[in-house]
């Protein structure tokens, strides 16, 4: 569980840089860049909250 903290702490902390830089320089890459990680944040996250909930769901017998 830490390590899926850390990604996400990692993750807000390259999309705001990414959102910096595009404010300093005006390159839109960067603002394309943000975007692009920010989608793929949220569709990881959401296929660990669904592996969650089958974990929770589907109770596997020992």
């Amino acid at each position: 569980m830490w390590l899926l903290r850390l990604l996400a702490v990692i993750l807000l902390v390259a999309i705001g840089a990414g959102l910096l830089i595009y404010a300093i320089s005006g390159n839109r890459g960067y603002l394309l860049f943000s975007w692009r990680l920010f989608r793929y944040g949220i569709v990881f996250a959401l296929i660990v909250f669904a592996l969650m909930i089958i974990e929770r769901i589907a109770v596997i017998p020992v």
